[in-house]
């Protein structure tokens, strides 16, 4: 926001003093970017230094009025007839911050993006409500008409502004969903091959098995129903 062209613009309209130039900027901007003496005056005294503004008097209430001079008026025309630069953007902070949430730890980034969303979306209804009162002031005419029609345009703005915004959040979270559903499942963990010594549960049942049978099986060297002989009676 240029402070020092739009009071400018203000002292083209004829001399002001510096509460007068801060009231009447609030009252074009609606308050929107809200200014205080000091800076008002810090600016005015840049602007005398550098010939666009100087001092013109007193009003009878005695505060010293500035005046635009030919340098400040052709400053100003400049400024109206030169497009905002938008090649070096300013640090937007939401920007920031979601750039900063993906990958971060503990940060779930898709309620940063809805939290964010809610407050946008609010603000948009605000501005919207705003609008209607702006535009019945428009309307009904009046003394502060063009101050009206000023605080219309930046209100209108604004909405424009948060839509964008909103649209924009919707589309980070498409995205994010997009990138989720396409990443490669992580592979399962391989289990590690036997040994070649190690016996397997099957070749372990399986010796289990012949030893149980071979258990129950009769001698080799014993006769089919033969008994077993007593013991000779007074044998040492």
């Amino acid at each position: 926001m240029s402070i020092r062209h739009g009071l400018l613009a203000l002292l083209e309209r004829g001399p002001r003093y510096g509460s007068q130039l801060r009231t009447e900027f609030e009252s074009r901007t609606g308050s929107t970017w809200p200014l205080n003496v000091g800076q008002v005056y810090t600016t005015l005294s840049r602007l005398e230094r550098d010939g666009m503004v100087a001092q013109g008097g007193e009003d009878a209430a005695g505060h010293a009025l500035y005046a635009i001079t030919d340098s400040g008026r052709a400053e100003l025309r400049t400024w109206f007839e030169k497009p905002v630069d938008r090649t070096s953007p300013a640090r937007d902070e939401l920007a920031i911050k979601l750039a900063m949430a993906v990958g971060a730890p503990s940060v779930d980034i898709r309620d940063v993006i809805q939290s964010q969303r809610r407050h946008t979306v609010k603000a948009m209804q605000d501005y919207t409500r705003l609008k209607a009162q702006a535009l019945v002031a428009v309307e009904s005419g009046g003394a502060r008409e063009r101050d009206d029609v000023a605080w219309l345009l930046v209100l209108e703005q604004l909405i424009f502004q948060t839509e964008a915004e909103a649209r924009w959040l919707d589309h980070c979270e498409s995205r994010l969903i997009r990138l989720s559903a396409a990443a490669p499942a992580p592979a399962p963990a391989a289990n590690p091959a036997p040994h070649a010594d190690a016996p397997t549960a099957a070749s372990a049942s399986r010796s289990e098995a012949t030893a149980a049978t071979a258990a129950d099986a009769p001698s080799a060297t014993a006769r089919p129903g033969a008994e077993a002989a007593p013991p000779v009676a007074g044998a040492r």
